[in-house]
């Protein structure tokens, strides 16, 4: 369900992001608390995006470390702000889809609404793994198989029928993590619903859920097929099927 027709940008408009961004919020918080955690850990937030769950993170570690790490500048520079003169927070820039950067492994790696966004899952599990402290923990939610089905059958109709995403099922993740090192895991797809009144629904699939397709088609058309995809989302409901990992290295 992907083309590379259909390539999601790197940078993100952050600031818009920040006004959509409670259903993220809400997930990368639960993901955060599912972290076994004593409180001195070094931890890799992987799409940190403006900060806002890395926030979450850096309480439950007062002695510990995070690295923020995320492939957009705008969402970086955004996160630097929120944290500036904050020791315990160090900043990198850098694709999930290609080997990351760190100068050393890391305890512990939290990831929320990021990883449906590389296409290679292959790759990232293991580049993931490569980062990670044996004996390491993972810990993430993404979309998992069957995501956002109404808004795929929307842009199926609309004659849109590329994707951007890798909604993957948690048979072929188990497969892919144990390829990557991983020595257990624990991998489900759970329902979740958002509600979003007529204007925000349509923000929120312009800032979020079809930046790739505005991207790709023009603030114009991007903008009509916005308002043809929101129209046929019933109630403004989002119905969300996500991957949730629980993972040691």
């Amino acid at each position: 369900m992907t083309d590379a027709s259909i390539t999601p940008p790197r940078e993100w408009d952050a600031r818009a992001y920040d006004t959509v961004n409670a259903p993220m919020n809400a997930r990368g918080n639960d993901a955060v608390a599912r972290l076994q955690l004593a409180g001195d850990e070094t931890v890799l937030d992987a799409g940190c995006g403006t900060g806002q769950v890395t926030e979450t993170l850096l309480a439950r570690l007062p002695r510990g470390r995070v690295t923020a790490l995320d492939a957009s500048a705008r969402m970086l520079d955004s996160a630097r702000e929120r944290f500036a003169g904050d020791a315990r927070v160090s900043f990198v820039q850098a694709d999930l889809a290609r080997p990351l950067p760190l100068a050393e492994p890391v305890d512990a790696i939290v990831s929320t609404s990021t990883l449906h966004w590389v296409r290679d899952h292959d790759a990232l599990w293991r580049h993931l793994a490569a980062v990670l402290r044996p004996g390491g923990q993972l810990v993430v939610d993404c979309g998992g198989a069957g995501n956002i089905d109404a808004v795929m059958h929307a842009l199926d109709e609309l004659g849109h029928g590329d994707h951007p995403w890798t909604y993957a099922d948690a048979e072929e993740t188990e497969r892919r993590l144990a390829a990557a090192g991983f020595s257990s895991y624990d991998v489900r797809l759970v329902p979740r619903v958002s509600k979003h009144d007529p204007q925000e629904l349509e923000r929120f699939l312009t800032s979020v859920v079809l930046r790739a397709h505005v991207a790709a088609l023009g603030p114009e058309a991007g903008a009509q097929l916005v308002r043809d995809v929101a129209a046929r989302l019933p109630g403004g409901e989002l119905h969300w099927v996500r991957l949730e990992i629980l993972a040691r290295h």
